[in-house]
């Protein structure tokens, strides 16, 4: 494969850039996920109560999702490629915290850490990607990344039960530290530097940004525990929506904006967004019931679950790269569109074919179906992106985009436990099971207004018949 190069004339081998972001992409949700079927031993060896527990995964999530502007604004600045080791060596170190820890306070730290690193990692990294590949090749590379991120969402449920099971639940953690340190090394040798075209950082931009973001994701995650009509899930989002007002009103006069706002007069870049959030919303959090509905309605155990659900995870490891390079050739729209569609089919079917009698023979093609529509929508999203912006506007927004994703995985756990509690509880298998599939049901609505959305994204890009053509960089949206 032929390399290109940058000013500095370090060569950028596209071969290297994508196996380094894979390693970021594969630890970062590996993460998401791998502590749930650990948590109860952590509440035994540490004496963590519920809430302590509930900390473990909301730590990381609330940091990872309100991040991402702002690693995304700090790779334009100050280059992408430092900023990437940096948060890689965090995220390194964080691991380490988290393995070492003796109580449940230093792990919550632990976490936090990790969700900052991976916050700030995973912006710059799809751009050092992207900037590695030529469009013709981008969508390829985006579905070898979507499939790395699914390797690690179905090996997480799955290698959180053996590790716990078999070994001890600190080695979750430590897991990360070789990989990690590798990876940060070679990053710092190998990759080539780019950077954003904003002379300065929009800080007073960043701040309201990041703090909006909080106020809506610390509601997601605080409502199961203390009710939706508590003030302390009522009054940040209040707050998070009046920031992110403000943050709209500064970027629309500020010389130099974090967010440009005319990034979403392309038609492309808010519809990848918000089919984004709608898929995630119902990714995640139909990730979180299934892996409950397996324990509790069907009485398996944390390795039995997580072996069972990779006919569901294990798709985006086989599809995303074939989706992504038929994309390349045919567009996004119709993997956009037909992945939401399958992923929506998927968790309806289960949703209705479930119940306490049910055999697993039952949900395995419905689980493939979801998990094929994954491994679809997951890449395209991310590659109309980038194919609807100029080069320079490609990290930040992939920071929007990536913060739209995480807030939308935030918001899908919190709204697809409120519609369980709602429709059954965990009195008996029974009752669980009414209230799984409920659940399901709004995932599976979730999937469809992504769907409907996704309609509405440009069509594949006409071949350039002349030089003057390449204006369609600035205005992407053609068929």
């Amino acid at each position: 494969m032929t390399t290109r190069t940058d000013s500095t004339n370090r060569p950028v081998r596209p071969g290297w850039a994508l196996a380094l972001v894979a390693v970021c992409a594969f630890l970062t949700s590996l993460d998401v996920m791998v502590v749930v079927t650990a948590l109860p031993t952590m509440r035994t060896e540490l004496g963590a109560s519920l809430a302590d527990l509930e900390w473990t995964i909301n730590a990381y999530n609330l940091a990872f999702a309100c991040l991402m502007l702002t690693g995304a604004a700090l790779g334009d600045r100050f280059g992408r490629m430092k900023v990437y080791v940096f948060g890689l060596a965090l995220f390194t170190l964080a691991s380490a915290l988290a393995a070492v820890a003796g109580n449940v306070e230093v792990l919550i730290l632990g976490r936090v850490l990790q969700g900052v690193a991976a916050g700030i990692a995973i912006p710059v990294s799809l751009t050092l990607l992207g900037d590695a590949y030529p469009p013709e090749r981008r969508g390829w590379a985006m579905g070898i990344w979507g499939s790395v991120s699914g390797l690690a969402v179905a090996a997480g449920p799955v290698a959180g039960g053996f590790i716990t099971e078999g070994l001890d639940w600190h080695w979750i953690f430590w897991l990360n530290v070789p990989f990690g340190a590798a990876a940060t090394v070679l990053s710092a040798v190998l990759l080539r530097e780019s950077y954003g075209t904003a002379p300065r950082i929009d800080v007073v931009g960043l701040l309201l940004a990041s703090s909006g973001l909080f106020g809506l994701v610390w509601a997601a995650v605080r409502a199961p525990d203390t009710g939706w009509n508590s003030a302390e899930v009522l009054l940040p989002p209040a707050a998070g929506v009046l920031l992110l007002i403000l943050f709209v009103a500064w970027e629309r006069r500020t010389a130099h904006p974090l967010l440009p706002l005319r990034l979403f007069g392309s038609r492309g870049v808010t519809v990848a967004n918000i089919s984004a959030f709608f898929q995630h919303f119902a990714l995640i959090g139909a990730l979180f019931i299934l892996s409950q509905l397996f324990q509790v309605g069907f009485g398996q155990g944390p390795l039995g679950t997580g072996l069972r659900l990779l006919a569901w995870t294990a798709m985006p490891m086989v599809v995303a790269p074939l989706a992504g390079g038929f994309a390349d050739k045919y567009g996004n729209r119709p993997f956009m569109v037909g992945g939401l569609l399958l992923q929506a089919v998927g968790l309806a079917w289960i949703a209705g074919v479930t119940g306490p009698d049910t055999g697993y023979g039952a949900l395995v093609v419905p689980l493939i179906l979801g998990g094929v529509g994954i491994a679809m929508c997951l890449p395209t999203t991310i590659t109309m992106v980038f194919g609807s912006v100029a080069p320079e506007d490609m990290g930040i927004a992939s920071g929007s985009n990536s913060a739209v994703r995480e807030v939308g995985g935030v918001f899908g756990v919190a709204f697809l436990g409120v519609v369980f509690a709602a429709n059954g509880g965990y009195d008996d298998s029974g009752s669980a099971i009414d209230g799984f599939r409920a659940a399901l049901a709004l995932g599976a609505v979730a999937s469809a207004v992504g769907m409907a959305a996704a309609l509405f994204a440009p069509g594949r890009r006409r071949p350039a018949a002349d030089p003057d053509a390449t204006a369609a960089l600035k205005d992407p949206e053609t068929v």
